[in-house]
């Protein structure tokens, strides 16, 4: 068994080089199936759920190529043919974000086997907003022995799509099936991320054409074929944001670099209200605070981008653990996202919890202790209240880890935390 131990109390002072988005880097490599051309894929961050999606592409007839480019880590990915249009249960269950190859396999294969997804505890991401999407395309859907079955034997045609809630997965996998079908699709109350803009600025670089992504209204005009292209991953924002907290958490002064400020903005607000001193350029964070000096309680509520992310709420809970005073976060995405809390009061954080809201009093002081991960961004959370805890703290559930950050020792390393993986047998 893998754990990070993490001696709390270093400040942080150094550089931190943002990787490309996890987020958008798998769906980019969902795209890679439209085309028998290869799709080359730059600023990849190289964590687990990457290798993990890699498996299952090479399973689908994917040759997946890796290699260190002159702008990073590089995945060529080309599909000359799909072997097989079926997407197994042990893989599929191991992220939920494999589930989006149905949506590329039916549009170029006019046909998909995808098992229904697993993915990590924090609530319902209902799979009706995918299949409705599909149906309206054109698909005909069946579920049986926890498997999709989705065929469209003339191929998808364009529709009229309207989602009764904002889903970004949901978005993003309309658009991978949206591009080769014929006709206009529309679809509505579309969700605007960042990752939806870069999906979309790499289907056209393969030649889709897409209109509005970024905005609510998504207007798409399917073509016969996408050819290849070179994409480069855009910055993750969530990693940019966890080191941010984590540099106001521990103290000290940290630059982010390969950043888009614009993507965090509600956080970096948050952050200055809590008497963080945050400066930016176009691809630059600093952020920088003097330990000695008491954060300000701030109060959060999630909400789709523009506003405040819910994969940064775990962040900011840990660091208005020890703000001056009583501060509110309500997380209106996922209803089951406070599973950290508990973990964070284990360390000796005040924290309360009733349905979607959590009630954080600071306190002077966490102690490091044994805790435990139960998702990506939980995991991190614990790994920031660790640098600035008393003594040892030990987070179980690497794996979590793993599948979000690239090199987080290293990185934390670099700017002077005492951090590190230690193994034991199980």
């Amino acid at each position: 068994m893998e754990r990070i131990a993490i001696i709390g109390g270093a400040e942080l002072r150094g550089e931190i080089p943002i990787s490309g988005a996890k987020n958008s880097a798998i769906k980019l490599m969902a795209a890679s199936l439209l085309t028998d051309e290869p799709v080359r894929l730059i600023n990849m961050p190289e964590l687990a759920d990457t290798r993990l999606l890699a498996r299952l592409l090479q399973r689908l007839g994917t040759e997946v190529e890796e290699r260190e480019g002159p702008d990073g880590h590089e995945m060529i990915l080309q599909t000359r043919e799909i072997v097989s249009a079926i997407a197994p249960h042990d893989l599929v269950r191991q992220m939920r974000a494999s589930f989006n190859v149905l949506g590329p396999l039916l549009a170029r294969s006019r046909q998909a086997k995808v098992s229904l997804p697993g993915g990590d505890p924090i609530g319902a991401r209902p799979l009706n907003y995918h299949l409705d999407a599909f149906a309206e395309l054109g698909a005909t859907i069946d579920l049986n022995g926890g498997y999709v079955f989705a065929q469209a034997p003339r191929g998808l045609k364009g529709g009229h799509i309207v989602f009764p809630g904002v889903s970004v997965g949901a978005t993003e996998h309309t658009l991978l099936a949206a591009v080769l079908a014929r006709g206009e699709t529309v679809i509505e109350n579309a969700a605007c991320e960042p990752e939806i803009v870069d999906l979309a600025d790499c289907l056209n670089a393969m030649g889709a054409r897409i209109e509005g992504a970024g905005t609510s209204i998504i207007r798409v005009v399917g073509v016969a074929r996408l050819g290849g292209a070179t994409h480069a991953v855009v910055p993750d924002r969530i990693e940019a944001g966890t080191y941010a907290v984590a540099a106001a958490m521990a103290g000290g002064e940290v630059r982010l670099t390969g950043a888009r400020p614009g993507h965090i903005l509600p956080l970096l607000d948050r952050l200055r209200c809590a008497g963080v001193d945050v400066d930016t350029t176009d691809d630059i964070i600093t952020v920088r605070r003097d330990p000695a000096r008491r954060l300000s309680a701030v109060d959060v509520q999630t909400e789709p981008f523009p506003g405040f992310a819910t994969d940064l709420q775990a962040q900011f809970m840990a660091l208005m653990t020890l703000a001056d005073g009583e501060s509110v976060i309500r997380e209106t995405i996922f209803e089951n996202r406070f599973m950290h809390a508990g973990e964070l009061a284990r360390m000796g954080a005040d924290i309360a919890v009733q349905g979607g809201e959590a009630r954080i009093t600071g306190v002077d002081y966490l102690t490091g202790a044994p805790v435990a991960a139960s998702d990506v961004r939980a995991s991190v959370c614990l790994v920031i209240a660790g640098l600035a805890a008393r003594g040892q703290t030990l987070v179980e559930g690497v794996h979590h880890l793993d599948r979000g950050f690239e090199g987080l020792e290293e990185k934390l390393r670099a700017c002077g935390a005492d951090v590190r993986r230690i193994s034991e047998a199980a």
